[in-house]
């Protein structure tokens, strides 16, 4: 080992030698005490997973679980969940976070702590959106209430006390990293029901949409993937333009929306500029979040429905389309290489972004009214470009570099051939 290691691993031993001392762990102490004690070791442990197991043997002693302890780790497992809730993270926004950075026992403690907490609440005070991304994390409320969630909870996993409570501190060092982000949902206990019934999207529209979708991701044809395509955007356009006519006549339109996709590595910021060329072509503005791979998105909130399930489709399409490239007979090593699919990527999503707008200018021209139709989108978009800055005031914009020209008209090709309009492919 050299010196500076030498010197490294032994102030990281000094440190953690009075970890009692740390967690400022007294003999009797209380429930609540004890949690002050267990958010300061998911403090420390923020940038150390040895100190995590370290700490977590501290708390337990090495043996069983005291109900102070359980007691203490329910109090700060809820206090950093209701300090994310107002650092604007949603339910879904946590446990994305934790299926990238922990592993899947922490991930389900969260989910856990997250079914707590918002049962406190009269279930008309929740936002549709953190109860609609709960039910589909399958967070609920399996425990008995007649003894603490951890004890429990480490039972079910088959984990000793200080394999839970190192877990448990790795979770709670998630939580405490946790930047603000734009709240965009309100938090339990201030929800509001709605003055009127919202618009909700077709549920046919959207399930035709969806298998029309699923099929063209499915098929190894491109000319029936290309018709597919062309299908369910037609259809998206459609109903959007009609529910807008509709709406101009009947009622105010509705304030702006938010919703966040997380994105998958590798590429995040080509994949980030797919989203934003879809979200643009349908009216809502994106900003993109590097450290955390995700891409927020203000709109109406029908338009949101229809980027998310477009982006879902075409993330799938491009991959499948770079991967299948690089794999053709006849293709060198060059083909293969992060620096091409890059650049194919990010020339996909610049095509499609065109090819939408192109589509959507098209079918705003054959519209039934197209002159009543383009001040009522202005003025959507006014109030979205409103919102938007409301929420991100410090946003700025950004550029994405390509470094294989053969990789930039690869993906051009593959997005012309992933047809989204209803017309025929542009040919060169």
């Amino acid at each position: 080992m050299g010196k500076n290691r030498r010197h490294r691993a032994a102030a990281q031993r000094a440190r953690l030698a009075g970890g009692g001392e740390v967690l400022g762990l007294v003999e009797g102490a209380t429930a609540e005490q004890v949690g002050a004690a267990v958010l300061e070791a998911a403090l420390q442990s923020i940038q150390s997973a040895r100190a995590a197991q370290y700490f977590a043997g501290i708390l337990t002693g090495g043996g069983a679980f005291t109900p102070e302890l359980e007691r203490g780790a329910d109090w700060a497992a809820r206090h950093l969940i209701v300090e994310a809730g107002r650092r604007g993270w949603l339910p879904g926004d946590v446990y994305q976070a934790a299926v990238r950075r922990v592993d899947e026992f922490a991930v389900g403690y969260l989910v856990d702590t997250l079914a707590a907490y918002v049962r406190e609440f009269a279930p008309e005070s929740v936002d549709p959106i953190w109860l609609a991304q709960l039910e589909e994390m399958g967070a609920t409320v399996w425990w008995s209430a007649d003894e603490p969630h951890l004890g429990q909870w480490a039972r079910k996993q088959l984990l000793i006390p200080v394999e839970a409570m190192t877990t448990v501190i790795e979770a709670l060092a998630l939580l405490s990293n946790f930047p603000q982000l734009a709240v965009i949902r309100p938090l339990p206990g201030t929800a509001r029901p709605a003055s009127g019934a919202r618009h909700a999207i077709d549920e046919k529209v959207l399930g035709r949409v969806r298998g029309l979708l699923a099929k063209a991701e499915s098929t190894d044809f491109p000319d029936e993937a290309e018709t597919l395509s062309a299908k369910a955007q037609e259809l998206m356009t459609k109903y959007a333009i009609d529910r807008v006519l509709v709406e101009a006549d009947t009622s105010a339109p509705e304030l702006p929306g938010a919703r966040r996709i997380w994105l998958e590595t590798p590429y995040l910021d080509a994949k980030a500029l797919l989203v934003d060329a879809v979200a643009k072509a349908n009216r809502c503005r994106a900003i993109f979040s590097s450290a955390w791979g995700f891409v927020a998105i203000v709109g109406d909130e029908d338009e949101l429905d229809v980027v998310e399930l477009l982006v879902t489709s075409l993330l799938v399409q491009a991959t499948r389309a770079m991967i299948a490239h690089g794999n053709e007979s006849g293709r060198d090593n060059h083909a293969r290489s992060r620096t091409f699919r890059k650049s194919f990527l990010v020339s996909y999503a610049t095509r499609i972004g065109e090819r939408l707008t192109r589509a959507n200018e098209e079918t705003i021209a054959k519209s039934a009214a197209p002159e009543r139709l383009l001040p009522v989108l202005a003025s959507y978009q006014v109030a979205i470009d409103k919102a938007f800055d409301t929420l991100f005031p410090t946003a700025r914009r950004s550029r994405v570099s390509v470094g294989s020209a053969e990789g930039w008209h690869a993906g051009r090709e593959a997005a012309d051939r992933a047809q989204l309009a209803a017309r025929r492919p542009i040919r060169k």
